[in-house]
């Protein structure tokens, strides 16, 4: 398998789990068990961040372009109402 390959297979896989952790810490009751979570999904975030920027050093991975402020207030606009 090419290391191409398995970056992005990693960094699916990273996704999903962020995806998971999004999905399991606002329906847990449990504070620990809501902390412990909370500290998963960072670590997640912090090896998503390393392995993207290894990926962009290695020209596996070319960032989309910034996002526009309409773009951004969108997303604002979808977090503050709950959507995200």
């Amino acid at each position: 398998m090419q290391e191409k390959t398995m970056v992005a297979d990693t960094l699916a896989g990273i996704n999903g789990e962020l995806v998971r952790f999004g999905e399991m810490i606002p329906q847990t009751e449990n504070k620990e068990l809501k902390q412990t979570l909370k500290q998963f999904r960072n670590t997640c975030e912090q090896s998503q961040e390393e392995l993207y920027q290894i990926a962009r050093e290695k020209s596996y991975y070319v960032p989309a372009s910034k996002a526009t402020q309409e773009e951004v207030e969108h997303v604002k606009t979808l977090f503050t109402s709950g959507v995200l």
